[in-house]
């Protein structure tokens, strides 16, 4: 009995994994203010942002998971649902951070290495939260027979929501700022294949590897029952 009464203790006093991401974002944020503090500079203070809107479509299904009445009304669950589909692109954008650590000098490479790639690194990881969230609502309204292609149609997506951040310099909002030559890009890529062969490239290699990697954490999480 007093075993019980002591697992039971502890498994109260543990972290929730909202709570350990908030922490591994919170030392993100920690290493970027040491930094600054240390060379004096803001060279990379755009981290934050680009982390903020990572966590947006997390966010959102947080919001989705304590208003289960919501997912009841097929209007507002179609609203959150494309609402989340137009943020959860920034992150996995994020890994694309990485491209600056070759063009700063200020501090140790080791140091900025790490400082970008956790922050890369928590970003995907509230997309992949929340891609399971989202996953896990579709089955109950939908069943379990298409979550692998839900799966790889959000991470195709995200693939080219990636590309035309990173490359078209477009961002969410965009579709309503500026929703003409954001379709008209769109509407290239789409109509011109061929001539855009480096995009398609790069959005198929991606949602491969960010279907894999989204595929293998949900296997991991079932192995160890970590959900």
């Amino acid at each position: 009995m007093k075993t019980d009464i002591s697992i039971s203790r502890n498994s109260r006093r543990s972290f929730t994994l909202h709570q350990w991401m908030l922490l591994a974002s919170g030392f993100s944020v920690l290493l970027l203010a040491v930094r600054m503090i240390v060379t004096g500079t803001i060279e990379f203070c755009f981290l934050p942002w680009n982390l903020f809107l990572a966590y947006l479509p997390y966010g959102i299904t947080r919001l989705m998971e304590r208003r289960i009445d919501w997912l009841e009304n097929r209007w507002k669950l179609a609203g959150l649902l494309c609402l989340w589909l137009l943020f959860v692109p920034n992150s996995f954008y994020i890994i694309t951070d990485l491209f600056h650590f070759t063009h700063v000098r200020s501090a140790p490479k080791w140091f900025d290495l790490l400082l970008i790639f956790s922050f890369a690194w928590n970003g995907i990881f509230f997309g992949i939260v929340s891609l399971r969230r989202v996953e896990q609502f579709t089955n109950l309204v939908c069943g379990p027979r298409y979550s692998l292609l839900l799966i790889f149609i959000v991470m195709w997506l995200n693939a080219l929501g990636i590309y035309i951040g990173r490359y078209l310099r477009f961002n969410s909002w965009d579709i309503v700022t500026d929703p003409v030559n954001l379709l008209s890009e769109i509407s290239d890529l789409l109509i011109n294949p061929l001539d855009n062969w480096y995009a398609w490239g790069m959005t198929g290699t991606y949602a491969v590897f960010m279907s894999l990697l989204y595929l293998s954490i949900r296997k991991m999480g079932e192995t160890f029952r970590l959900e």
